[in-house]
């Protein structure tokens, strides 16, 4: 039976001296991995369909077992992502996040709309570090946890000082400080920040530069998170924090201008 799906490629692998297994996140159908046959030679007809990032329409002869990548129509390349070390470091981490969240085939095309939000605004040279703390905080019901961010977690409270607690997985408010000795205490802008994170869809974000530091906390608090509660880390996450201690190896590209945090 053949499928035409709109989708993104998550990862590829080699088969044979000329195929390749396209993992592909689809709107329609999930999770699919289809054989591209030829696909590694640079004349093939799938050859620029089966790169990593590539969204497009795809035509899979699906049969009992692995489907077949029959051909292809490419929407957006995302070429630009592939061209910077930068940009397909944080790119890779987000398709990694992704890939490793999604374990079954059923379709999730509101996560299929993150993806496609997140990888768009790294081709658009947004800062790709920032893309990918929204992505982060935006898969955390994936991945089966649902912080309470929009008030306190043990009374209900929405006003005064907040806190994030470990142990309740969301905020607390001063009035509950007691009941968890580890909090990380938080500002009004971070405490908006984090909210803004998990809430408000990528493409509505707008333009948003935010310091290293800020960017830095935020992230300590998400990675915290998936590590003690959803217990993975990711092989692409090791290379980004190499890459963010040593960056004078690294060059890269220079962000839109847009306002400064407040």
């Amino acid at each position: 039976m053949l499928q035409k799906v709109e989708g993104i490629v998550l990862r590829t692998s080699p088969y044979g001296e000329s195929n390749k297994i396209v993992t592909i996140f689809s709107r329609e159908l999930g999770k699919r991995a289809a054989m591209a046959r030829g696909a590694k030679k640079p004349t093939s007809r799938l050859a620029s369909i089966s790169q990593p990032f590539t969204y497009g329409y795809f035509l899979i002869q699906q049969g009992k077992g692995m489907g077949t990548l029959q051909q292809g129509e490419i929407i957006d390349s995302m070429r630009s992502i592939r061209e910077d070390i930068f940009t397909t470091a944080y790119a890779s981490f987000i398709m990694e996040l992704v890939d490793k969240l999604i374990d079954d085939e059923a379709p999730k095309p509101q996560l299929f709309d993150i993806l496609q939000q997140a990888l768009h605004a790294i081709s658009e040279e947004y800062d790709p570090e920032a893309i990918s703390l929204f992505v982060e905080w935006k898969l955390l019901p994936t991945a089966g946890i649902y912080p309470t961010l929009h008030q306190c977690t043990n009374c209900g409270a929405t006003d005064g000082e907040f806190a994030f607690s470990f142990s309740q997985i969301g905020f607390l408010c001063h009035r509950c400080f007691s009941i968890d000795p580890y909090i990380i205490r938080l500002s009004p802008s971070q405490v908006k920040l984090i909210r803004t994170f998990y809430t408000v869809p990528i493409d509505q974000v707008g333009k948003l530069t935010l310091k290293k530091e800020t960017k830095g906390f935020i992230k300590k608090i998400v990675r915290t998170i998936y590590s003690e509660q959803v217990g993975i880390r990711l092989k692409s996450q090791h290379f980004l924090d190499q890459m963010e201690k040593t960056p004078e190896f690294f060059t890269p590209k220079k962000e839109k201008p847009s306002p400064e945090e407040e």
